[in-house]
Formats: C-alpha cells, structure tokens, sequence
C-alpha cells in the first residue's frame, strides 16, 4: 500500500511539473535553406489572417524561429535578400517547417519591365537580366557607371567632361532607354545618359532587356531597356539606412535615408553626398583629366495602398556640379579660366495600380520631368585668387530640357486563360529652351497608343504580337510592330526569338542645338530624318537546379539593320554637326555560363562577338564591310562561410573596337580603339547580424589609365584624350564601404 501511495505521489507531482513545461513550450514557425537545410536567421515574416485585419511583422532568430501565435488561419509572407519570397499558409497551435529557395541563378527574381504583371525572370517572353541590391554591395558600385561596365554585350566609355556613356549590341546610347521607376530619363549629353549621375544608394535593382522594345517603349528602345527599381520599405514600421564611401581616388560618399510604414502609409527620404576630387595623368598640369565632380541627391515618397489599390507620389533632385580648372596662361602663368558645369535633374511622378477582377489590373504613371545643364566661366587670378565671369558670351550658358510623360495600360494576366493582352497609351512632350538652342526654344510631342497580346496554345509556347501607332509633331513616324516567342522545349531548356521594327524621331538636341566652346563646335541639323530599323533576336537557355550544384547556359544571336542613322560628323577643321548615315548594322553573337556550388562558389564566364557596318552612301559602290571586336568577362565570387566573408572578383576584357567617322570630305573612314584588361577585386563582411555590412577592394588592379586610339578622321568634337589616345581609367585604387540598416518590426 505504501509504495502504491508512493508512486501515484510521485504520478502527480511529475504531472504537476510537466503541465507547465508543456504550457511553455512555444509554438513556432522555423524558416530553413531549401539548399543547405541550415536555419535562415533575420528573414523577414509577414502573417496576416486569412479574413483580414492588422498585420504582424516578425523577424528570424539565430535559429530560423518566429512564434505561431495566429488564432485563426492565417496567410504569411517571408521574405530574405538573396532568397525567393514565400508564401504560405500558417494554422493555430500548430509547428511549422518552411523552406526558402536560395536565388542562385537571377532566373528566379521577379521582374516587372516590358510585363502584364510581376513574374520571374525564367518564365518572362523577354531576356531579362537582372542586378540585385546584393550584387551591387558585392562590386563597390556607387553609380550605374561602375556595375554596367562589367556587363556583357555592354561597352561603358569615359569622358572628363560628358561623363560615362553606354553602347548596347553595338548600338549607342540614344537607342537605349533609360527608365527610373518606368519614367523616361532626360538630359543627355552626346546622345548620352551620364551613368556617373544615377546614384546607387537608394537602388533595389536594375532589370536589363537586351533586345528591340520600341512597341512598349517607343522611341530610344531599339537596343534594349535598362530599368534602375528604386527601393521601397515593404514592411518595416521603422527603416533607416546609413553608407560612406571613401576610394583612394579622392573619392568620399555619403547617403542616408529613413521611411516608416504605418497600415497603409508608407513615407521615406533620402539624401546623399558624393565627392570626387579629380585626377590627372599629368602630374604637372593644373587642369585635370578627370575633373572634380560634387553631387547632392535627395528623392522621397509617399505610398498609400490597400488589398486593390496603390497610389506612390515621389520626387527626385541631384545637383551634379563639375570643375574644370584652365592650364595656367602665358607668358607670366599667373591667370587661369576655370569652367563650372553644373547639371540639375529634378522630376516629380505619381504612380496608380488598380487591381480588378479575374487578375485584370490598371496602371498609370504621370511624371513631369526637368533638366538644366548651367556653365559658367571665371578668369581667375591666381595671386589674389580674385575672380570674375568671362566676358566671351560663349563662355556663359543655360540650357533647359522639360519632359511631361503619361502612361496609361489596362492589364489582362489571367493565368489559367491562354490569351491574355496589355493596351495603353503614352504620352510624352520635351521641351528645351537656352541660347544654343535655335530660336531660344523647340518642342517634340510624341503620342502612341500600343496593343499587345501573348497567346499560349499550351504551357510550354508563348507568342506575343504587338503594334504601336504614334503621332510625332516633326516626322511622319510609320506603324511599329514586333513578334516575340517563347519555347520551353524540355523542363530545363527554353528558346526565346523577336523581330520587331523601330522608330526613333532626332532629338531637340541633335536637331537645334548650336554648342561650342573650347572642347566643342557642334552644330544641330533640323534637316535630320527620322531613324528607322529592323531587328531580330534569338537566345536559347537552359538551366539546372539541383540540391547544391547549379549551373547554367544562355547562348543569344542578334541583328539590327538601321536606316537612316544619326551621327556626328566633322564638316571642317573643328566644325562638327548631325548627318544621316544610309545604313548602320550590328550583328553579334554571345554565350554565357554560371555554375554554382551552393553556398561556396559561383563562376560566370560570357564571351561576345560583335559586327558592325557602316555605310555613309547606298549609291557607293564600294560596299562596307562589317567589323569585329571580341569581349569576355569573367565572375568568381567564393564564400568562407564559417566566418561569413565573401571573395569576389570582376574581370573584363575588351577587344580591339572599330570606330567610324564621317570626315569632311563626307567619307567613312574607320579607326579603332585598342583592346585592354580590367579587374577588380572586393570582400564583403557582415556584422551585428546583418545590419552592418564592410566592401573593401581594388578597382582597375591592371592600373589602366589611356590606351591607344587611332581616328580616321582626325580632330574629335569633343577634346580630353589626347592625339592618339582615350581615357579609360583612374589607374588603380582602392575602396573601402561601410554600410549600416536598422529595421524595426511592429
């Protein structure tokens, strides 16, 4: 009887001690790498029930944990840089185990450019390529300039004065478009953006669509699309971000922002400062190669949306102020005339999303959009560093470009439907007003409405017709249409193909700008005809995703035939102005390859083989032929995971390019630009689990500063490199970033 007493004893206060160990035990929701079974620590979860209501915001412990406190069925969303966004579906009371997929390969990012709605790159009908926040921090990159520079089938060039320029497929700047956010950028000088005046600070992404886009995009889209994603604050009740950027090339940054998402308000700033002190190949000359360059950049917004409904307002500002310090003047070297261009880029849009029944949706973008480019020039007296403006009328100008976009698309992306379909309008007017401007002031209107549709006849084929009609207020524009398709021909093997016709009207300031000054004479031409071409493309993928080794290969053909085209020629000894060439063609070829050993090791490697031919004349007899040049690139990048350090390095190789001139006797004569090497080197730490982030490297480690250009016409429009030469570089240095984020969940 006793020992029964005893263990029935024992029987309660085991149960008595056990019912609050039970009661303890919490229930949790542990997120894990698909790839490496390891817990996923500070992702971010989103849970919502399914009914509606407040949302809850939770962050990841060490060990990949949140709590499960939902009482009723819930809807969760988790989300990590470098991860693909989860959805799920969480119950009362109840463990759960959840897997994030590693985005190895870029072919599953969502992307948004030239689509019905958001989807992964992999199953967009376009080549997309896409470049995260990630892979930005991985290169140092502070500006647009130095992440495209490494891209292949992309050439970036460098001028002391106009800044970085880009050529896509053999095509230049002007028929790529450049899109913040989906707006139009403005402003270019050359017929280019300047790469070194988009700041990266504030840069979620940046979608690439190599290829023809001009029933989308209309004009300035024949060699492809880069789209800069801004960053929004998704679910943070309270974000802050800080970064500095110090480069032995006397280069010091700034940037910090904050936003605060309450319900359905969303606001945020952010501002920024960057400097650049200027570098010289000559040590003994005051004016510099390089010039100094100081910016200040601010950009806020304000979201407010619901389950249907999203309305943005942002704005934009950077003031971009360049110096560019005269050589002393003889014979007593005392005096010197110093220029300043200062560039101003301002723009304001307000953004509308509207989701409608059965997956149809409507969206709007209005944007007005500024650009000034200011020069002044002072004599300068070195002994009383007193100054005064120059009293040469050339030496003193403002030139102002105003743009108004307007978009408007209804979308049809029912999934289960084999036709789905996009139309919209847009709208665009430039203005430009200044001086150097024919009659102080022109105006281009361009008006186009587009329809597109993409029919599957099964899951695996994809055709997506399109058609744009526009009115331009200068040329008779004829009617633009393209033809894309999409194979999936195995589970890991796809085909993509497009033709399209494209149309591209001068600009205002090819037509009617009259600019010179010591390194310029550039007469506009209002005589100029629109461009017109055809262009063809062909890209064959496949892809393999296994546990830890993935690996893929993209192969790509493409063709561009333009009549018409828009080009600087030299019609006396300094005197250079437009002229249209009869036929300008570009045919090229690439392959590239990524393997990954997840989540050590991943290596691209990409070689590019591109023609290009330039006929001045359809009547001369003597036919051009096309000319080649060969780039390859090369990406490592290798993770110590036990101390979380990343290794990577970036390298290039540029072959020997042709270039073309019109000389004043209105011949084609060809020159070249010699080839060269390229490499950086950058490691990346993180600390204080994961809010604060160390880049350090080496830029341009095969210390590259000119390299040997020869031009059949001699004399260029624009001076900076010298006879026989052209600047590629600041030669080698190093860079250190610090960046920190704070994230704080309600």
């Amino acid at each position: 009887m006793l020992r029964k007493r005893i263990v029935c004893s024992l029987f309660v206060v085991c149960f008595l001690l056990a019912g609050p160990f039970v009661r303890g035990q919490q229930v949790v929701v542990t997120v894990t790498d698909l790839k490496s079974n390891e817990p996923v620590a500070f992702a971010n979860v989103c849970i919502e029930a399914l009914k509606g209501g407040e949302q809850k915001h939770y962050i990841t412990d060490i060990k990949g944990n949140v709590p499960n406190e939902v009482k009723e069925p819930s809807r969760m969303a988790i989300s990590l840089i470098g991860y693909e966004t989860l959805y799920d579906t969480v119950f009362p009371g109840k463990n759960t185990t959840v897997f994030l997929k590693p985005t190895i390969l870029n072919i599953d990012e969502v992307v948004i450019t030239a689509q019905f709605a958001p989807e992964k790159a992999d199953k967009s009908i376009y080549r997309i390529n896409v470049i995260n926040s990630r892979q930005i921090e991985q290169k140092g990159a502070t500006n647009l300039s130095d992440i495209l520079k490494t891209q292949l089938n992309m050439r970036v060039e460098q001028n002391g004065v106009l800044g970085s320029s880009l050529s896509l497929h053999g095509l230049s700047g002007e028929n790529v478009k450049f899109l913040m956010d989906g707006v139009p950028m403005i402003g270019r000088m050359n017929g280019n953006i300047d790469l070194g005046q988009i700041n990266l600070a504030n840069v979620d992404h940046i979608e690439l669509v190599e290829g023809p886009m001009s029933v989308i995009y209309g004009s300035n889209a024949l060699a492809g699309v880069v789209n800069i994603i801004s960053k929004e604050n998704k679910i943070a009740g309270l974000s802050a971000h800080a970064d500095t950027y110090v480069e032995s090339a006397s280069s010091v940054n700034f940037n910090a922002g904050i936003s605060s998402n309450v319900k359905k308000h969303v606001i945020a700033f952010d501002a920024g400062r960057n400097f650049f002190g200027g570098y010289s190949n000559s040590e003994n000359s005051r004016s510099k190669t390089w010039i100094p360059r100081l910016q200040y950049t601010a950009d806020a917004y304000y979201i407010w949306s619901d389950s249907k409904m999203k309305l943005k307002f942002s704005s934009q500002y950077l003031n971009d102020q360049l110096v560019d310090k005269g050589d002393l003047i003889p014979p007593y070297f005392e005096n010197a005339f110093d220029s300043y261009f200062i560039t101003r880029r301002y723009s304001g849009t307000f953004n509308f999303d509207f989701r409608l029944p059965h997956d149809n949706s409507i969206s709007a973008i209005a944007s007005y959009s500024g650009y000034d480019r200011i020069k002044k020039t002072w004599f300068k007296d070195l002994t009383t560093l007193n100054q005064v403006l120059s009293s040469n009328p050339e030496d003193q100008d403002t030139t102002t470009i105003q743009a108004i976009t307007a978009r408007l698309a209804f979308n049809n992306a029912t999934p289960d439907i084999p036709l789905t379909y996009q139309f919209g309008i847009d709208l665009n007017v430039e203005s430009g007003s200044g001086k150097r401007i024919t009659a102080h002031e022109q105006q281009i209107g361009d008006y186009a409405g587009y329809f597109i549709f993409k029919y599957n006849p099964n899951p695996k084929l994809s055709f997506q017709p399109g058609i744009r009609g526009i009115y331009n207020t200068k040329y008779k524009a004829p009617l633009i249409y393209s033809l894309s398709a999409k194979w999936d021909v195995a589970e890991h093997i796809s085909l993509r193909s497009s033709a399209s016709r494209g149309f591209r009207s001068p600009s205002i300031k090819e037509l009617y700008l009259y600019f010179v000054d010591i390194n310029h004479n550039v007469q506009g031409n209002s005589n100029l005809d629109a461009e017109t071409s055809y262009n063809f493309d062909l890209n064959a993928g496949y892809s393999s995703d296994g546990n830890t080794r993935n690996y893929g290969v993209e192969a790509g053909l493409y063709y561009n035939d333009i009549s018409n085209m828009i080009t600087l020629a030299q019609q006396g000894t300094t005197l250079y102005t437009y002229i249209n060439v009869d036929k300008y063609k570009t045919k090229g070829a690439q392959i590239n390859a990524t393997y990954a050993i997840y989540p050590q090791f991943t290596v691209k490697a990409g070689v590019a083989e591109t023609g290009r031919y330039y006929l001045l004349n359809t009547s001369e007899s003597n036919i051009g032929k096309f000319a080649y040049t060969t780039d390859v690139t090369t990406d490592l990048s290798y993770k110590l995971v036990k101390y979380d350090i990343n290794f990577s390095i970036f390298y290039r190789y540029t072959g020997r390019t042709p270039q073309f001139y019109v000389n004043s006797d209105k011949q084609v004569v060809e020159g070249f630009v010699s080839s060269y090497h390229m490499m950086d080197a950058t490691a990346m730490k993180s600390f204080l689990h994961n809010r604060l982030n160390l880049s350090v490297g080496i830029k341009n480690i095969f210390n590259n500063t000119t390299i040997a250009a020869v031009a059949g016409g001699g004399g260029s429009a624009h001076g900076g490199g010298g006879s026989g030469s052209m600047n590629i570089g600041l030669g080698r240095t190093y860079f250190a970033k610090l960046s920190f984020v704070y994230n704080s969940y309600r």
